[in-house]
């Protein structure tokens, strides 16, 4: 009896110890995003160097390599968690295409006008307009959505051979770009944001990034993401942080995200939905977007305000959605606040049924 209740306890020890182990794991783990010009996998259970040589680089045989550059003692039993550096230049690439899922607007790429499935790749230039919107989905799913007055240089766009894993590095010249990345959970090859004067890597799922005259803005708001500065320093910021870089490259802190507003629910005033919420402590002003997607992927208008109340609108019938987050001092924009509203009602036979135009767009109603 003494000897089973011995084996019981050594049993619990065990998957005690494990279970320990599997918290202090962090979330990223498997493919996690790049530094430099090598690509990261995080070790997951079961992982060998001979296994990730053949997913990686299509060749068992380079292993040895992948040792000696980790310093790997057994090529058998690689520590959970560690991170393993695997040079971009051993991985097989193929080139790849973003496709247009949402224009509105004025958007062009390369000079030409950008429309709904348009395909563009490696060299092409997304330009938005004052009132133009532009989503693009990458291979892996990641979606990248271009506000209005933006230009974006797609500098690399290609995916690892047999992984479905993308790289890409994007320049947003003015303006800003949101990013949703690899939301199936497939990990991250290597997502790079540069700007004048910083190179955001994302390890992580939702980036933001902004530049100006005065500097650039990153924000994470899941994930984390590794950031460099032309001037020469270097931060980690994680999920629920932002920093800002000056003109100069000179990087102006980390800190915590203001906290979402606390938005009351829409109603009707004016020529359109009015919001109220308390003043956030540290804003100095509000970003309001509409989206017709409760997914956010969807861009439809976008406007600053200094303080609350806060107002908007949506042309077209159905349901929108409307996002607030507050801004700091230095342009770094906090959490989402986010709302459905309704958007324009449609004219509607006795049957329910909507009545639509010639071009088959619905008739909506109008207040006089």
């Amino acid at each position: 009896m003494k000897s089973v209740r011995s084996a019981w306890r050594t049993l619990f020890a065990i998957v005690a110890a494990s279970l320990l182990a599997l918290a202090g794991m962090p979330a990223l783990a498997g493919p996690s995003g790049a530094d430099g010009d090598n690509f990261i996998h995080t070790v997951d259970p079961g992982d060998t160097l001979i296994m990730l040589a053949q997913r990686y680089t299509r060749g068992p045989d380079t292993w040895q390599v992948l040792q000696r550059l980790n310093a790997v003692a057994d090529p058998t039993r690689l520590p959970i968690s560690k991170e393993l550096v695997i040079p971009f230049a051993m991985i097989p690439e193929e080139p790849a295409l973003a496709r247009a899922s949402h224009v509105k607007g004025q958007a062009t790429a390369s000079g030409e006008p950008l429309r709904l499935g348009s395909k563009v790749g490696e060299g092409s230039v997304i330009a938005t307009g004052v009132d133009g919107f532009v989503t693009l989905v990458l291979p892996d799913q990641s979606t990248l959505t271009v506000p209005p007055a933006s230009s974006l240089s797609i500098q690399r766009l290609r995916v690892f051979k047999g992984t479905g894993l993308t790289d890409s590095i994007l320049q947003v010249r003015a303006g800003g770009l949101e990013a949703e990345v690899a939301p199936d959970g497939t990990g991250v090859g290597r997502f790079e944001v540069r700007t004048p004067v910083t190179i955001t890597g994302v390890r992580g799922t939702r980036l933001r990034v902004r530049t100006a005259g005065s500097g650039s803005q990153s924000e994470v708001v899941h994930g984390r993401a590794q950031l460099a500065t032309t001037g020469n320093e270097r931060a980690m910021v994680h999920q629920g942080q932002g920093a800002a870089t000056s003109a100069s490259g000179a990087l102006l802190g980390v800190r915590p995200l203001l906290p979402a507003p606390a938005l009351s629910a829409p109603a009707r005033g004016g020529a359109g939905w009015v919001a109220d919420f308390p003043p956030v402590a540290g804003a100095e002003g509000y970003q309001v977007q509409v989206y017709s997607d409760e997914a956010a992927t969807k861009l439809v208008s976008s406007e600053h305000f200094t303080a609350p109340p806060v107002t908007f609108s949506a042309s077209g019938t159905g349901t929108f959605y409307v996002r607030v987050r507050a801004m700091d001092h230095d342009g770094v924009m906090g959490l989402d606040a986010a709302s459905p509203f309704p958007g324009q009602p449609a004219l509607r036979t006795a049957f329910g049924l909507p009545v639509s135009t010639a071009f088959d767009a619905p008739v909506v109603l109008r207040d006089f």
